[in-house]
């Protein structure tokens, strides 16, 4: 049987996902034109290369069309409702870290804080007959995070474009966004909320629980783990 692994199809994140199995004995090459998405893997037997988005390999994993996949913790979580029942996560891979914040306008000069957001979102819908708006592409995450925290009174909004640019161009009040040196929510006049960190993310090797183990195993041996 051929063990499957998924693995992000372009940019860096391919380049350190290659060096990571590199250094532990299986060689990762893409093959083909920049529009085809074919690669191989040399150093054992029995193991095969998809190349895929870093966001499609969640959803492989949870079909059970790939054994092991490498993507961020974050689309995992936000992905897949029940996360650890569908995966498993094998191992950090110490690449590709970022954390996913909640950001407010630098202008606030008085919320700093979740409880701050709160007051403030109760007083924003009491001003203007309407939820307080916070864009982001992490709908699951945020909500649950923001509920454990009581924060009430907002709406999350979806962000198909740079979410730190909705507060300026008047689509969100606030938002949450994955950022890895702040510079850029910086540049945007944003800034991070004290308390107001969701989840700190980084690439990580992922096994599916819903595909065959025959062969992972040997192969997780093979790699050390």
């Amino acid at each position: 049987m051929t063990v499957k692994i998924g693995v992000p199809s372009k940019g860096r994140l391919m380049e350190k996902t290659f060096d990571w199995f590199g250094a532990r004995g299986l060689t990762m090459r893409r093959t083909g034109n920049d529009r085809e998405y074919a690669g191989t893997v040399e150093g054992m037997e029995g193991v095969s290369l998809v190349m895929l988005s870093a966001s499609e390999v969640p959803r492989e994993l949870a079909a059970g069309r790939i054994h092991l996949g490498v993507t961020g913790t974050d689309l995992v979580r936000e992905t897949l409702a029940g996360w650890d029942e569908i995966v498993e996560e094998v191992a950090p891979l110490g690449f590709g870290h970022a954390d996913l914040v909640i950001a407010v306008p630098a202008v606030w000069i008085d919320v700093d804080t979740l409880d701050d957001l709160d007051a403030a979102a109760a007083a924003f819908r009491a001003a203007h007959g309407h939820r307080l708006r916070i864009a982001t592409k992490y709908h699951r995450l945020v909500r649950d995070f923001l509920q454990e925290n009581g924060v009430a009174d907002y709406a999350l909004v979806d962000s198909l474009g740079a979410t730190e640019g909705t507060v300026a161009n008047l689509t969100a009040e606030a938002v949450a966004d994955i950022t890895s040196s702040g510079e850029t929510l910086r540049a945007n006049h944003l800034k991070t909320l004290s308390d107001g960190l969701v989840l700190q993310s980084q690439a990580c090797l992922f096994r599916s629980r819903m595909a065959p183990p025959e062969g992972v195993p040997a192969l997780l041996e093979r790699l050390g783990l």
